[in-house]
């Protein structure tokens, strides 16, 4: 058997994933976050008499302390299964890979572990977003001035 063949037999073995009911799901999951955190701002505005600024700052501040609790407890990836990207992609996923690899590394100790490993999922996060927000700046004073 070569490699041709062995392809041909994996893909035909491999489960095939719904990518239009992934989208639709995700798209639905990162919406009702949108909800979530949309109603935590308008009861902080509302009932608490917070200024809209600071609510979109605590808003921010318990949508991520939720997904590093329910990290910690160990439910967040069985909840990232059955919602998909819809729950990796905002602010809930980035909390999700410091929290995660905090907790995979806690054993080796606060600096070779934590210390050292804490942004090791979420590093090429940072540095993309870094370096794209450099260059769509630098595109923005060609274009704009």
């Amino acid at each position: 058997m070569n490699l041709d063949e062995y392809k041909k037999i994996v893909d035909n073995l491999t489960p095939k994933e719904n990518k239009s009911k992934n989208a639709l799901v995700a798209f639905f999951t990162g919406g009702a976050v949108g909800v979530f955190a949309e109603i935590i701002v308008t009861i902080l505005l509302h009932c608490f008499g917070v200024s809209r600024s600071e609510s979109y700052l605590w808003t921010c501040v318990i949508v991520i302390f939720l997904s590093c609790l329910s990290t910690s407890l160990g439910f967040f990836d069985n909840l990232v299964t059955k919602a998909k990207a819809g729950l990796i992609i905002p602010t809930t996923g980035f909390a999700h890979s410091v929290t995660s690899a905090a907790l995979d590394y806690k054993r080796d100790g606060l600096i070779t572990g934590i210390g050292a490993n804490v942004f090791k999922l979420a590093g090429s996060v940072i540095i993309y977003g870094i370096l794209s927000a450099f260059f769509f700046a630098i595109l923005g004073v060609i274009f704009y001035g």
